[in-house]
């Protein structure tokens, strides 16, 4: 046990570090000194409470892990807590990205925090996280939950059950089409359990294996199961080609059935022009107002970043022997990488993010290598890495951004190699909110707080109101700056000054500070849209 040995040298020390402390900018006065973690009065701030509203002068007062006050404070109601001077700096509600990767038991979240994210949504495209195969219930996103409720993270985490883990827990091949009724039973019943345990809803990657192999029959067994509580079906749906983005999403609504039907990120690949994002728009907007009226996710950049497995057709992909692919249907499969690569705009517009090449073009690799862009492919196969793939027009994508049901979402990871992992919402509040002001910045604020909470079914973040939770945000919007970009993708963004996470100071100047995160349950009884 760690002992404290005073003398009178020990005291002088102590009294002339309290002194200090208490000439702090933002921390209390002489009326003493603040409690850590006892509370925050954020004074003179202008607040935008992520509703939507015009934003209002205000102070506001957080006390443990809520906001206690909103109104004018006066100073006798601080004594005791932490005062910070806002200036006239916006505070917001923290940001809540619905869309992200990574495990908090193994990295940290610092980069979220300092593009403003208190809340990242986890167990997308179809995996579920889970704990190695040694530890307790291997593969169980129950005990995963237990295990980072107890390792106290920097953001607060929630979690989707992932479709194809699902099917693994299940026991159910990854190459199997047609599960029998007893294999959907199990499907079903594990499904219920990481509902009961806390899980926000189910996500599909319906464009990797083993998702692709689904068909209706099984995927529409999971939507009464997800709805039964009150949660969300998120999808990475099959396709994203402009030809076919229409029929996935049907096939989103129709598995989802009585759910709430949500599109990960919302993009045409090959499409051009707002033309084409307003008419792909118009065919949402056809389908909102039923029972599961969709609404999607989507990022401020012109690459995504997933797998070069999607190049591969399907009879390439696991759980098909690649060599024995090679060798029988070899110039079959080169034909087909040849025109999907010329189709996704040429070797030109895929850079590598991890592996050997990283950082490096298709096109770059082949030409030191002295050899055609499909032998480079298909000496990595299908599992040969991550890379971006520039495939998006950036005029479509923008309108598809400022849609009101449309939230901004990152489908980053903390290291990862896409930009989006560090700069999205710094991006999106600068280019969008105050460079060109194509939204004003109480909406710009709406579209990554109250409406991904919405979303989600989080009943006390998203807002700052009076007995919500303390996430919150101070900053100045014209000093927010994405410094992240495809040369270095992990650059922390500038300008978010203070995030409070539970109402402790998670990042601050630059620095991450208390693990104050919180994993994040479903409720237990359905959550108010």
């Amino acid at each position: 046990m760690w002992q404290r040995t005073w003398s009178r040298r020990g005291v002088l020390a102590s009294m002339a570090a309290t002194a200090a402390c208490l000439a702090l900018p933002g921390m209390a006065g002489a009326r003493g000194m603040p409690v850590a973690g006892a509370g925050v009065l954020l004074r003179d701030v202008r607040l935008i409470d992520g509703s939507g509203a015009p934003a209002r002068s205000a102070d506001v007062l957080v006390r443990g892990n809520s906001i206690e006050r909103i109104g004018r404070v006066p100073a006798a109601d601080a004594r005791g807590l932490r005062v910070v001077d806002g200036g006239g700096r916006v505070l917001a509600p923290g940001f809540i990205d619905l869309h992200t990767h990574g495990d908090p038991l193994e990295v940290a979240f610092a980069p979220f925090l300092a593009m403003g994210v208190t809340t990242v949504v986890l167990g997308q495209d179809g995996g579920s996280p889970a704990l190695p195969d040694t530890a307790r219930e291997a593969g169980s996103l129950a005990a995963w939950m237990d295990a980072v409720e107890a390792a106290t993270p920097g953001v607060n985490v929630a979690t989707l059950s992932g479709h194809g883990a699902l099917r693994r827990r299940a026991g159910i091949d990854d190459g199997t089409r047609r599960p029998s009724d007893a294999q959907l039973a199990r499907l079903q019943a594990v499904l219920d359990a990481d509902l009961r345990a806390g899980a926000f809803g189910l996500s599909t990657g319906l464009e990797y294996v083993p998702g692709r192999y689904a068909e209706m029959r099984e995927l529409a067994s999971l939507g009464p199961v997800v709805a039964r509580a009150d949660g969300v079906v998120m999808s990475h749906m099959r396709s994203e080609d402009a030809g076919d983005v229409r029929a996935s999403i049907r096939e989103l609504m129709q598995a989802a059935g009585p759910a709430r039907a949500h599109v990960s990120h919302l993009k045409m690949v090959y499409g051009q022009g707002e033309a084409a994002a307003e008419a792909l728009l118009d065919f949402l907007r056809g389908l909102r107002g039923t029972g599961n009226s969709p609404t999607a996710d989507a990022y401020p950049y012109e690459a995504s970043y997933t797998g070069i497995g999607i190049l591969f057709p399907e009879w390439a992909l696991p759980p098909n022997d690649y060599a024995a692919v090679v060798a029988a249907r070899g110039d079959e499969l080169r034909a087909h990488l040849a025109a999907r690569m010329q189709q996704r705009n040429g070797p030109g517009a895929l850079l590598f993010g991890t592996g050997p090449y990283a950082g490096r073009t298709l096109a770059q690799v082949a030409e030191a290598e002295v050899r055609p862009f499909v032998e480079v492919l298909v000496a990595q196969g299908p599992g040969g890495g991550q890379a971006a793939h520039f495939v998006m027009d950036r005029a479509l994508q923008d309108r598809l951004l400022l849609e009101p049901f449309v939230a901004i979402a990152s489908d980053g990871s903390p290291g990862g190699s896409h930009p989006r992992g560090a700069g999205t919402f710094a991006k999106w509040i600068e280019s969008f909110a105050t460079a060109e002001a194509r939204v004003p910045l109480e909406e710009a604020v709406r579209k990554v707080t109250s409406l991904p909470a919405s979303i989600l079914g989080l009943r006390d973040r998203g807002l700052v109101r009076e007995g919500a939770k303390a996430d919150l945000l101070l900053f100045d919007p014209d000093r927010v700056h994405a410094r992240a970009d495809y040369v270095d993708p992990t650059a922390m963004a500038e300008g978010f000054d203070l995030v409070l996470v539970n109402g402790q100071a998670a990042f601050e100047a630059g620095v991450a500070g208390a693990n104050a995160g919180r994993l994040l349950r479903r409720a237990a009884t359905p959550a108010s849209a």
